[in-house]
C-alpha cells in the first residue's frame, strides 16, 4: 500500500513539473506591468485626465445644467476639482448598501476648499463665508484634514464660486480625486514659540509646482501628505500616505523625519518610518519622490488594495528607501533619530504664547459644524482685535493668532458668545465627526447632530467632574471608513443598523475603544479595542459613554490614561 502511495505521489510530481507554470497576475504597477488600465476607473483615468474636466464644467455643464453631465465626468472626474454628488434626503441607513448610486445621490454637490496647512487670511475666511451663504445655503464645515466643504452646491453656480475662492488665492484643485489630496500642515507653523522649523515654504512649494501638474494627476488612489515642525506632531503622521516630522540631527540640525504608508479606513495600517533624516532643502524632492513611487509602483489592478500602505506591507521600510534613493533621488539620505515622543497636546486649544510674544487663542466647533454666518462672526472677532491670519486644524477646530496679551480675556469673551470655547472642555475640545447621513452617500447614521446633542448631554451629566486627567477623544462615523478616525480614538463609534432587543433595526455604532496616536498620551501608535457583541443605538449613546467614563475615573491607576485603562480591563467593564 504505501508503495502504491510513493508512486502515486511521483506520478503526481512529474505531471506539476511538465505543467507551465501559471502566469504572473498583474497588480497594475506600471513600472512592472505596463500601463494597461484594468479596471473601470483606470480606464476612464487613461481616457481623459481628470483636470481636463473643468473646461467642461464651464463651458457646458454649468450652462446646461445638471442632467447635461456626463455618467464619466459626474462620478468621475468631477472630484479632481473637489466635487462629490450629495446623498438625497430621506434615505435611511438601512438603504445605503442596497441602492444603486445614482439613487442615493442629489442633483447638488458637496464642494470641498483646499486650504493646504489650514491657513486662512481676513479676507479668505470671509470670502469662503459669503460663498456658503450665497451658493450653499449657509453650510460650511471644517473637515479633519484642514478642508472647509460647502454642500448644496449647484453646477450653474461652480464657475462663479471658483472665480470668487481664486481672485483670493484659494482653489478646488484635486480637493478630491486619485491626486494629492490637501496637504495637513501645523496650524502654529511660523508663529509657535516652541516651533522646531516652519514647514510653510516646503508646503508652498509643493503645492505651487505639483497641485494641477498631470503628471501627478493620475495615481492609483487618493494620497496624503502631512508635514510638521511642531513637537506636538499635530499632523497624524503615523495615518498618512507621506509625513515629516521635525527632528534635530545630532551632527546635521533641524530637519525632517520620513514616514510612510498610513491609512485607517477598513484596512488599518500605521506609517513607518524609513529611518531618513530630510534636510529643509531636500524636503520638496523628498516627497516628490516618495509620490513618484506611489504613481509608478502602487496597485492599480484592485481598486481596494490600491492605498501606499498596502505597497508599504509588501516591500517594507529597507525596500522603499532603496528605490526612493536609487531610482527617484539619486543619491543617498542621512540617517537620521526618531522624533522624541510630545509632551503637549497636538490640537492647540486654549490660550498660548507665539514667538513674537502675542497669543494664538485655540477654540473648539463641536464636531467641525459650521456655517457662513458663524465663519463671518469669526471674521468680526478677527477684525475688531486686529488680525489677519486665521488656521484650521486636523481636529476641526479654529485658531486666531496674533492677539495681544491685553486682549486675549476680550477675544475668549467675545468667541463664547457665539458657542465657541477657548477651554479644556470636558468633551467639546476632542469630539469629531464625519459628514454622516446628513450629505454622504456612504453613511448609514447621522453624525454630526448627534455628536452635538452627545456633547451637550455629557457636559449635563458630567458636570461633577472638574476635570479628567487627560481629554477623552469621541470620534463618530457614519460607516466604516474612518473619516473620522474611529479606530485611533478614546472612544470611537462606527455607524451601523442597530437590531435592538425587540428586534427593531435602528442606527447606532460599533463601539472601540483605547485608540490613539503617539502624538498623544500613547508611547507609540495604537488601534482601538473592538468591544465584541456591543452594539450601541444612536439614543443609547450619551449613557454609555457617561458609563465608561465614570468607571474609567473609579478604576484607573494614578497615571493611567482612558487608552492604557481600556486595553488593561476586563471586557465586562467596557460594556
Amino acid at each position: 500500500m504505501s508503495t502504491q502511495v510513493e508512486e502515486t505521489k511521483e506520478t503526481a510530481g512529474k505531471r506539476a513539473a511538465k505543467r507551465p507554470a501559471r502566469p504572473k497576475k498583474s497588480n497594475g504597477q506600471w513600472k512592472v506591468d505596463g500601463q494597461e488600465p484594468l479596471n473601470k476607473n483606470e480606464i476612464e483615468k487613461a481616457e481623459d485626465n481628470g483636470l481636463n474636466v473643468r473646461d467642461r464644467i464651464e463651458t457646458i455643464y454649468s450652462k446646461n445644467g445638471f442632467s447635461s453631465i456626463a455618467s464619466d465626468d459626474l462620478h468621475g472626474r468631477f472630484r479632481w476639482w473637489g466635487l462629490y454628488t450629495q446623498r438625497k434626503p430621506g434615505i435611511d441607513g438601512g438603504r445605503t448598501a442596497t441602492l444603486e448610486p445614482h439613487e442615493l445621490e442629489d442633483e447638488y454637490f458637496m464642494m470641498r476648499i483646499r486650504t493646504d496647512g489650514g491657513q486662512l487670511s481676513l479676507e479668505q475666511l470671509r470670502t469662503i463665508a459669503g460663498i456658503a451663504n450665497d451658493f450653499a445655503r449657509g453650510t460650511a464645515d471644517l473637515t479633519d484634514r484642514q478642508n472647509i466643504q460647502l454642500h448644496w452646491v449647484e453646477i450653474e453656480n461652480v464657475p462663479e464660486i471658483w472665480r470668487r475662492l481664486e481672485s483670493v488665492g484659494m482653489q478646488t484643485t484635486e480637493a478630491c480625486g486619485d491626486v494629492p489630496r490637501g496637504f495637513l500642515g501645523s496650524p502654529v507653523a511660523g508663529i509657535a514659540a516652541d516651533e522646531l522649523i516652519d514647514p510653510t515654504p516646503t508646503i508652498k512649494e509643493i503645492t505651487s509646482r505639483y497641485i494641477g501638474d498631470p503628471s501627478l494627476s493620475n495615481l492609483p488612489r487618493k494620497y496624503k501628505t502631512a508635514i510638521s515642525g511642531h513637537p506636538s506632531q499635530d499632523v497624524l503622521h503615523e495615518i498618512n500616505d507621506c509625513s515629516m516630522i521635525a527632528v534635530e540631527h545630532p551632527e546635521h540640525g533641524i530637519g525632517y523625519d520620513l514616514w510612510v504608508g498610513g491609512a485607517l479606513s477598513v484596512v488599518p495600517r500605521f506609517a513607518e518610518r524609513l529611518g531618513a533624516w530630510v534636510a529643509p532643502g531636500q524636503a520638496v524632492d523628498v516627497w516628490l519622490g516618495v509620490t513618484q513611487i506611489f504613481r509608478d509602483y502602487g496597485y492599480r489592478r484592485l481598486r481596494n488594495k490600491a492605498r501606499m500602505k498596502f505597497l508599504l506591507a509588501d516591500w517594507g521600510p529597507e525596500k522603499f528607501r532603496e528605490v526612493l534613493e536609487t531610482e527617484y533621488l539619486g543619491y543617498k539620505l542621512a540617517d537620521g533619530p526618531a522624533p522624541e515622543k510630545p509632551t503637549v497636546a497636538g490640537d492647540h486649544v486654549g490660550v498660548h504664547q507665539q514667538k513674537d510674544g502675542r497669543y494664538y487663542i485655540g477654540t473648539s466647533l463641536v464636531a467641525g459644524r459650521a456655517s457662513g454666518t458663524l465663519l463671518h462672526q469669526i471674521g468680526d472677532i478677527a477684525e475688531k482685535f486686529g488680525t489677519d491670519r486665521i488656521r484650521l486644524t486636523p481636529h476641526q477646530k479654529i485658531l486666531l493668532l496674533d492677539i495681544a496679551e491685553d486682549e486675549v480675556n476680550d477675544v475668549v469673551a467675545e468667541l463664547d458668545k457665539i458657542g465657541l470655547s477657548s477651554r479644556k472642555d470636558l468633551f467639546r475640545r476632542s469630539v469629531m465627526a464625519c459628514t454622516g447621513i446628513e450629505f454622504c452617500k456612504l453613511a448609514i447614521v447621522e453624525t454630526k447632530q448627534t455628536a452635538i446633542d452627545a456633547v451637550t448631554r455629557l457636559e449635563e451629566h458630567l458636570a461633577d467632574i472638574d476635570e479628567l486627567p487627560h481629554p477623552i477623544s469621541l470620534h463618530l462615523n457614519g460607516c466604516p471608513n474612518s473619516c473620522a478616525r474611529i479606530q485611533t480614538a478614546d472612544i470611537g463609534l462606527k455607524g451601523q443598523i442597530v437590531t435592538t432587543d425587540d428586534g427593531e433595526q435602528d442606527p447606532g455604532f460599533q463601539v472601540h475603544v483605547g485608540g490613539g496616536l503617539a502624538s498623544k498620551d500613547r508611547d507609540e501608535a495604537g488601534l482601538g479595542r473592538t468591544v465584541r457583541g456591543l452594539k450601541i443605538t444612536v439614543d443609547g449613546l450619551n449613557d454609555y459613554v457617561e458609563k465608561l467614563v465614570r468607571r474609567f475615573l473609579a478604576g484607573r491607576g494614578e497615571t493611567e490614561t482612558f487608552s492604557e485603562w481600556a486595553h488593561r480591563v476586563d471586557e465586562e467593564e467596557l460594556v
